[in-house]
């Protein structure tokens, strides 16, 4: 207290903390000792009398720390909301695209059919070991594959143009069409109706522009079609128009280490 009996503010400043407020809620007009003596108390203790104005303050800070956390939490969770439908969507979306376009492959000629393994055509045949570029005219001995007409193994390094041959053309120039994912038919008709059919059947599919090579073969049965690509052979007799379809419909560009349509000119 100073001389006056009143609070002096200078001698207050020692015990109390350095906040203007803190002074503030000690130094009102009816300050008394008494109350001195219960802050001085306090103060020991480690708390602080607060004036009402303080606590007002002081519980409109909270309130505004309160608020201040809640819109962030409230945020946070609505971004994350908006995270977790996006997702969704996009994934959804994905789902939706291979769908749509596994659809897309099954239809139109220009495009693949989408078949079980169980539905592939044609009767799927072992790899040869070696399938290398040889020499032009080298033959090569096919028969250790087990099967006629060859679907892999030592060829030419020159290959077949697209087109319809009505003569033969050698296994080492069709093979290399093979590696390429080409469609190789190689059939023995000797009926004019057949052969007929069999050209028509072939133009009609406008996948053998790029992809389709036939030939006349003698290795085979007279009356047969074998419709050939890289390690995959189906043959028939007669000529079956929707079988070929679905032939180059499955294989172009499927099958064999390269994709080169047979239109693309030789080296």
């Amino acid at each position: 207290m100073g001389d006056n009996g009143k609070p002096n503010d200078n001698i207050l400043m020692h015990v109390l903390p350095f906040y203007p407020e803190h002074r503030s809620a000690l130094t009102d007009r009816n300050f008394s000792s008494s109350a001195l003596t219960i802050f001085i108390i306090n103060r020991e203790v480690g708390t602080l009398p607060f004036s009402k104005r303080r606590l007002r303050r002081s519980g409109a800070r909270t309130n505004q720390s309160n608020n201040v956390v809640n819109s962030t939490w409230r945020k946070w969770i609505k971004l994350n909301i908006y995270y977790r439908i996006a997702s969704a969507v996009v994934i959804i979306l994905m789902i939706v695209g291979f769908a749509f376009a596994g659809l897309k492959l099954g239809s139109g000629d220009n495009s693949r059919s989408v078949y079980k393994t169980t539905e592939m055509p044609g009767v799927h045949y072992e790899i040869a070991r070696y399938s290398q570029h040889i020499s032009e005219p080298t033959s090569v001995n096919y028969t250790d594959l087990g099967h006629i007409p060859p679907t892999s193994g030592h060829h030419w390094p020159r290959w077949a143009k697209c087109g319809f041959y009505e003569e033969e053309l050698p296994d080492e120039l069709v093979v290399h069409n093979m590696e390429h994912g080409n469609i190789v038919i190689s059939y023995n008709l000797v009926k004019k109706e057949d052969l007929d059919s069999l050209k028509k059947s072939f133009s009609d599919v406008s996948l053998s522009k790029l992809w389709g090579v036939a030939r006349f073969y003698s290795g085979i049965p007279e009356g047969q079609i074998s419709l050939s690509t890289w390690g995959v052979t189906d043959s028939f007799t007669n000529v079956d128009p929707s079988r070929i379809q679905r032939f180059f419909q499955v294989y172009h560009g499927a099958l064999g280490p390269e994709k080169v349509p047979c239109n693309a000119h030789p080296k």
